[in-house]
């Protein structure tokens, strides 16, 4: 053995330790092993199921290099059969190899021979050496094909290339078998951030669909941009680990609520609905004592009964409202100044102070002190989070997840972040998360807005008060995500 092809040995080892693209590491394998083979041709299989399916396919005659990009070759996968020479290889669990397939019966190799015909190559010499996990099991097979002399021409592959080829194709398996696990500990990270988003759904009716919603916009979004970088020949802005970091942060954005009660959360009306069941009471108790005088003589019943229809249609109307008029205003407070006689003698209004609080509220039906509890779910999520192991590549999720209500003019929450202090991903899930606020139809305190004023309002916000990145906005309006989505 050649200084160079130790080198090359020793290369491929720093290669199976470094390299984390699955099909860029699988083709480097099957090219680096086809150098040290000095061969013309080879194919890299994994087992999948029953069968060996082709994943990278190499030919230097022809010029035929695929799989490396993740798609396929297009031919069919070779089933697990002593009679196919490589399926053979992997089941007794030893390197075969054929001087030339055209006198060799103890294999099956009438799909070399299609393909010969298909392309006009010629296979002779073969070469299969199976690889396996740790464990022994069967993982997949490199095959090479037509092994060259220095002046390029077939002969047979030699046994010592063989011995250094089972040794290679034991260290590729173990790192194939290490990505896997990888794969499995990402999957198993998504499908708990699935659970955790189902389990925000499940704790209410209303926004139940707004972190599936945003991962659909996102994804369609992302894809959009990507696809206009590869149009005009530039690097990808979200290339795949970067995308998948930005749609993990968009399903845990939320993942505070949690701890947020729900009668804050899901709160539909200006009243709580013990505040509510306490005046509708009031309303009766008055009522009926109005009654009481009227049959002793020192009261108009009728009267008070007209009153208090008013006051309940007034409090009923400012209770569901979208936004409380000025007269609505000052009929409310005029509300507070009619008082009436418990039992005791004791003088009590009609509208507790703390009614009149809630009903005064201008727009939506959140008071200061409920809004605050609302708005510490951010500081929830990035609590929760902080608590779980991400990988480097997952490493800004709770950072990003947790910044979703900040603002480019540093009017946003909770750390009243500004300008160059706040990513691009957070600038893109904050104009999600506002986009799909505005155009939600299972808000408890407000129909959804068509998509046209949504994007209206994103613009103003955008270019007028300089809350959101103006060039995403456009961006976002451009992609119409949220009809790729769909």
């Amino acid at each position: 053995m050649t200084q160079k092809e130790i080198e090359k040995i020793l290369n491929i080892g720093v290669l199976l330790s470094s390299e984390r693209d699955p099909g860029r590491l699988l083709e480097e394998i099957l090219s680096s092993v086809m150098e040290l083979a000095h061969c013309d041709a080879g194919t890299l299989y994994l087992l999948e199921g029953d069968a060996l399916r082709f994943r990278i396919l190499r030919n230097d005659t022809l010029k035929t290099y695929s799989g490396a990009d993740g798609v396929l070759p297009d031919l069919p996968p070779v089933p697990l059969t002593p009679e196919n020479m490589c399926a053979r290889a992997l089941l007794e669990g030893r390197t075969l190899h054929v001087a030339d397939v055209t006198n060799s019966p103890d294999y099956d190799f009438s799909g070399s021979a299609r393909y010969d015909a298909m392309t006009g190559y010629r296979t002779r010499s073969m070469l299969a050496v199976p690889m396996r996990n740790r464990a022994g099991e069967p993982l997949g097979v490199l095959q090479l094909i037509n092994a060259m002399d220095a002046h390029g021409n077939v002969q047979p592959f030699a046994e010592e290339t063989a011995l250094v080829l089972e040794s290679l194709a034991s260290q590729a398996a173990i790192t194939i078998q290490n990505i896997r696990y990888i794969r499995e500990i990402h999957g198993l990270l998504r499908s708990f951030v699935h659970v955790m988003s189902c389990a925000i759904d499940a704790r209410s009716p209303y926004n139940g669909n707004h972190s599936r919603s945003m991962a659909a916009y996102g994804e369609a979004f992302l894809d959009y941009c990507n696809a206009l970088a590869r149009e005009r020949g530039e690097a990808l802005p979200f290339p795949p680990q970067r995308r998948e970091e930005l749609i993990m942060s968009i399903w845990l954005h939320d993942i505070g609520k949690l701890v947020i009660p729900l009668e804050v959360m899901d709160k539909p009306l200006r009243l709580l609905p013990e505040q509510h069941s306490a005046f509708m009471h009031r309303m009766e108790v008055i009522g009926l004592l109005a009654e009481l005088d009227t049959l002793a003589g020192r009261g108009d019943g009728q009267k008070t009964a007209q009153q208090i229809a008013e006051a309940t249609e007034l409090v009923n109307r400012a209770n569901g409202v979208g936004f409380v008029t000025d007269e609505m205003l000052a009929a409310l407070e005029q509300l507070t100044k009619r008082t009436w006689r418990d039992r005791s003698g004791k003088e009590q209004p009609w509208l507790t102070p703390e009614e009149y609080a809630m009903l005064s509220i201008r727009k939506g039906t959140l008071s200061d002190a409920e809004r605050k509890v609302i708005q510490s779910h951010v500081e929830m999520t990035q609590k929760l989070l902080s608590q779980i192991r991400f990988s480097p590549e997952m490493s800004h999720v709770p950072e990003w997840a947790a910044a979703h209500h900040e603002l480019l003019n540093g009017s946003g929450y909770p750390n009243r972040l500004s300008g160059d202090q706040i990513p691009a991903e957070v600038r893109i899930l904050t104009i999600l998360d506002i986009f799909d606020a505005l155009t939600a139809d299972d808000r408890p305190y407000k129909p959804g807005m068509p998509v046209k004023r949504a994007l209206s309002v994103l613009d103003e916000m955008a270019n007028r008060e300089g809350k959101l990145d103006p060039d995403l906005v456009r961006l976002f309006t451009e992609s119409r995500c949220w009809e790729r989505a769909e």
